[in-house]
């Protein structure tokens, strides 16, 4: 099979697949980013098993929720994408996990000092709402992705950076919190390695994430698809840069009280 079969072929086998909750397990092998310092999964595990209550912003599916199980007693979860939301409902209501849809990803339609916990992976969230639904001593732990995440992707294709996000790091969202009310008690911020190892991966993830090029599309990228598409096919892979930052911050620090006041336990 030459080079642009091979194209045609990869691009047409990704704009068939569908994505739905926030399964990216169709280019498992050919996306691959290197783990950060830190594991946000051991992160939130030492805390849900000491919360009486907790909320996961932006569940996609309810994977990742319903892999922490056994969860408190008072959980809740939003999602504000239509698909995905009677996904998460089908796999964490039978958990007792009440799944909401607010009106946007930073709405939180939960009475103030809700919750002693509230987790966030990926979704963009208000300072003084998670601040308002957490419990005096409550935590937010969140981890996000930066403005300057794969943008050498951007650069190889001839497209423009959201301008939205560009600023969007550690620094950032560590004033929006301060300025909130919260004491950060935790932050780390990382540029891990990602490995392409071809075109249908690169169609894919943007096709999912849309945020990442606003105006992507097949036909109106088809020539700078297809030149990366031979870059690719020439060095055997593609090497980006993504971004990421974790950060734990308590409701407080005047308020602490409860179970929140023991240090966090570490990963292993």
């Amino acid at each position: 099979m030459d080079q642009q079969d091979e194209f045609e072929r990869l691009v047409s086998e990704a704009v068939r697949q569908d994505f739905s909750g926030w399964d990216f397990s169709y280019i498992d092998e050919r996306w691959r980013t290197s783990p950060t310092s830190w594991d946000y999964r051991q992160r939130i595990l030492g805390r849900v098993s000491q919360a009486a209550s907790l909320l996961d912003m932006g569940t996609g599916g309810g994977e990742f929720l319903a892999s922490l199980v056994p969860l408190p007693v008072d959980t809740c979860a939003t999602e504000c994408y239509p698909p995905n939301v009677p996904i998460a409902r089908e796999r964490l209501e039978p958990l007792g996990v009440q799944v909401i849809e607010p009106k946007n990803e930073e709405d939180l339609p939960f009475e103030d000092a809700r919750f002693d916990l509230v987790i966030n992976r990926h979704e963009s969230f208000s300072a003084s709402q998670v601040y308002r639904v957490l419990k005096p001593g409550g935590l937010f732990i969140t981890q996000q992705v930066g403005g300057r995440d794969n943008i050498r992707l951007n650069a190889l294709l001839g497209a423009g950076v959201a301008l939205d996000y560009s600023d969007w790091g550690l620094e950032s969202a560590v004033q929006e919190l301060e300025a909130a009310g919260f004491q950060v008690v935790e932050q780390c911020e990382e540029f891990p390695e990602t490995v392409l190892s071809d075109i249908g991966a690169v169609v894919y993830y943007l096709r999912a994430i849309p945020w990442q090029i606003t105006d992507f599309g097949v036909d109106a990228y088809r020539s700078e698809l297809r030149a990366l598409h031979n870059l690719i096919q020439e060095t055997g892979e593609l090497h980006i840069s993504s971004h990421r930052f974790h950060i734990e911050a308590r409701r407080g620090p005047e308020e602490i009280s409860g179970w929140m006041q023991s240090p966090a336990p570490k990963s292993p």
